[in-house]
């Protein structure tokens, strides 16, 4: 009877054994155990441990993006200082721009203002004519001194004949105000006094 007993007994620790240790390898295949022992520390340890991620080798195609990005940025660059270059006002540019129409002189007489009002699309006999004068200080009618072109074209910031089409709105709208409009009424009323004078 005694013998039974312990038999019942054992096989039941045996039993509870056996469905403990199923149930760790369960939660050991999840993660889920805690340290146990010294044995089982270093393999729930290893086995949490995440292997060092191994940097990606750069390709030759990497190198080769990254090389070009840096020549765009280069061009890109370059092309805004061209940008404000060609913006940005030149007296050489408009010394230039002056002996297109000057010649070997150093006034702009009647045949270059001829190509001059042709090249920036205006009539010489346009009202915008008698402001760009008055702007450039012309001291005769129909022509416009080397001081007089570098010093108007340069408050104008036109140094080119693309500039100045773009700035011919500019030079019709002066005469909008009243102040701009007396002083060039008075300024082409001294051009035609002095023309009179000059017939007599």
């Amino acid at each position: 009877m005694h013998s039974d007993a312990s038999n019942f007994q054992l096989n039941s620790h045996l039993s509870t054994l056996a469905s403990i240790h199923k149930i760790y390898h369960t939660l050991h295949r999840l993660n889920l155990t805690e340290d146990v022992g010294p044995e089982t520390h270093g393999t729930a340890c290893c086995s949490r441990a995440m292997p060092p991620r191994k940097k990606r080798r750069p390709t030759a195609g990497d190198d080769l993006s990254a090389k070009k990005s840096r020549q765009d940025n280069v061009y890109r660059k370059q092309e805004t200082l061209q940008i404000q270059e060609a913006e940005a006002f030149s007296s050489k540019r408009c010394l230039e721009w002056f002996y297109e129409y000057a010649g070997c002189d150093d006034v702009v007489g009647p045949e270059g203002m001829e190509k001059f009002c042709e090249d920036i699309g205006v009539e010489p006999e346009n009202v915008v004519m008698l402001v760009l004068a008055w702007k450039l200080d012309a001291q005769s009618m129909g022509y416009f001194t080397l001081q007089e072109w570098l010093k108007g074209m340069g408050s104008l910031q036109c140094d080119s004949t693309e500039k100045l089409r773009n700035s011919l709105d500019y030079l019709r709208s002066v005469l909008n105000d009243a102040t701009s409009f007396k002083l060039i009424y008075r300024y082409a009323f001294d051009f035609a006094r002095v023309s009179l004078c000059r017939t007599d």
